[in-house]
């Protein structure tokens, strides 16, 4: 697929078939975007966790009560998680390399939504709540303090086709100098 048509194709998709994504597939995707998104001074300071398990999606869906419900019917997610040891510009490299892992999906004929982790609360409107981050650690039993969870992307083959995306000025999000 050419590159301008993966960005075109490129939708939030939460509504997934129940159809297993081979392992393969994700490797081949996980592969490519490991080795060759760009990061801070070369640290690659982002690493991926492949969540493929029912009962950890399930409870990873109950990370937020809004935004992240339909990760419970997901037939895989990827958590991105950014180590702050080795750059102050994890955050950076966490987006940069979970945007072109939603465009290497997409470029392999499956869909995804992004759900953002990082610094976000488990209740919109109850900070006593907590984080998503530190409820979504204890689900994935990580240890390592310094990995932080910048968000997670569902993943899987869309159940419907999305609808074109609404009409937007461009020309007023570019200025010429």
């Amino acid at each position: 697929m050419e590159f301008v048509d993966v960005v075109k194709k490129r939708r939030s998709t939460r509504r997934f078939l129940q159809k297993e994504v081979d392992d393969s597939l994700l490797k081949e995707i996980l592969e490519f975007v490991a080795r060759y998104a760009p990061s801070s001074r070369n640290t690659h300071s982002t690493s991926f966790l492949v969540v493929k398990d029912r009962s950890i999606l399930e409870k990873m869906a109950l990370m937020r009560d809004y935004g992240s419900a339909f990760l419970s019917l997901a037939p895989a997610a990827v958590v991105v998680l950014g180590d702050e040891l080795k750059t102050d510009l994890y955050r950076e490299n966490c987006a940069i390399s979970a945007t072109l892992l939603q465009a290497a999906i997409v470029d392999r004929g499956l869909s995804s939504c992004w759900i953002h982790v990082l610094d976000r609360p488990r209740e919109k409107d109850n900070a006593e709540a907590g984080l998503a981050e530190a409820y979504l650690r204890d689900v994935l039993k990580l240890k390592d303090d310094n990995l932080r969870i910048e968000c997670v992307i569902a993943l899987g083959y869309a159940d419907y086709v999305p609808k074109p995306l609404p009409e937007f000025d461009y020309q007023s999000a570019v200025k010429w100098l």
